[in-house]
């Protein structure tokens, strides 16, 4: 499945929140409803609701619904793609970038 790419701008855009930051480390290898991700953070579940939309516009949470509830996770092949675009964009030179090149091309 081949993953849409992500202005690098915009990707930092959306990491730079500590709310949304918060968020996916709650996120990221487990599945969790709103609920529980309010109970973590402290903030309102209007506030929860409105980053989780932010993320899941950005493809950096996947979902699932199960009857009343909606549960989230970290896209992690999605933070790693924009990770490396981000490194590819400001960072063309590194032998991480480079590394990425080699990966990219033998895909």
């Amino acid at each position: 499945m081949k993953t849409k790419s992500m202005d690098p701008v915009a990707f930092a855009k959306v990491l730079a929140d500590p709310t949304r930051q918060q968020i996916m480390k709650i996120c990221c290898c487990e599945w969790k409803n709103v609920n529980e991700i309010v109970q973590t953070v402290n903030v309102s579940q209007p506030t929860v609701s409105h980053h989780l939309a932010l993320l899941r516009e950005a493809q950096l949470v996947l979902v699932r619904d199960e009857g009343k509830n909606t549960y989230y996770t970290l896209n992690q092949d999605k933070m790693a793609l924009c990770c490396g675009q981000l490194i590819s964009t400001f960072a063309p030179e590194s032998a991480t970038a480079e590394h990425l090149e080699r990966l990219q091309a033998s895909n």
